[in-house]
């Protein structure tokens, strides 16, 4: 395991990020929040900041994609599928990956949610023949917890997220989990009934869904006469 500083940060964006894409990406350092010192927003950022070498690895990758060349105005499909092309012909394993569900969440018998999502998948494997790290690369994260009227304490919390997020599936289990109960008390406080899709188990569904259905992205040519 290995932590990011605010420095490595600071320079990753320094180096990387020096197009108009700048603007869908966000780091946030300790600096960078209020004062207020909420505890959830401190146990967020910690997890956020703890990072394996192989998140650092595919996260500097994508941040050099974005900044030579992707456009984030580009239809969501094509940019994942853009940067599922660069990771393959970089040699990752990479795959874009959709899930479908559908639940009852727990309502009545009439409320059945259905629902599908796509993200990028990369497998890391260990060069001494251990078990592969399965990381999750959303190009869209933050707003994927977002909510219409939210408290300010949860807006500071969303706001600490990453647009662009790699992680493994503990962490992002743990951001998940800690976003949907954060959701829960910004909406009671607002005296807003709590939506079956801001619930855990369907926001995992989005994820780690064991409905996933893997997309072979094939790179054209024209991108591998540029690579070489």
């Amino acid at each position: 395991m290995g932590s990011l500083t605010e420095e490595q940060l600071v320079q990753m964006v320094r180096d990387f990020i020096e197009s108009e894409s700048t603007s869908a990406i966000l780091v946030t350092s300790p600096k960078a929040l209020s004062q207020t010192h909420q505890p959830t927003t401190l146990t967020l950022q910690e997890i956020l900041w703890e990072a394996t070498d192989y998140e650092v690895k595919v996260l500097e990758k994508i941040l050099m994609y974005v900044s030579a060349s992707l456009d984030f105005s580009e239809e969501p499909t094509n940019l994942k599928n853009r940067v599922v092309m660069k990771l393959k012909m970089d040699g990752f394993e990479a795959s874009l990956c959709k899930t479908s569900w559908a639940s009852t969440f727990d309502c009545p018998k009439d409320s059945h949610f259905t629902g599908d999502y796509e993200y990028i998948d990369v497998m890391m494997r260990d060069k001494n023949g251990g078990n592969p790290t399965r990381l999750i690369v959303d190009m869209d994260f933050r707003s994927q917890f977002e909510l219409a009227k939210p408290t300010p304490a949860y807006k500071e919390l969303t706001d600490t997220l990453p647009s662009i997020f790699v992680a493994t599936e503990e962490k992002l289990t743990k951001v998940i989990s800690l976003l949907c109960s954060a959701a829960k008390q910004s909406l009671k406080a607002k005296g807003l009934h709590i939506p079956p899709w801001r619930r855990v188990s369907y926001m995992q569904s989005k994820w780690l869904s064991r409905d996933c259905k893997k997309l072979s992205v094939t790179p054209p040519k024209i991108e591998l006469a540029r690579h070489g």
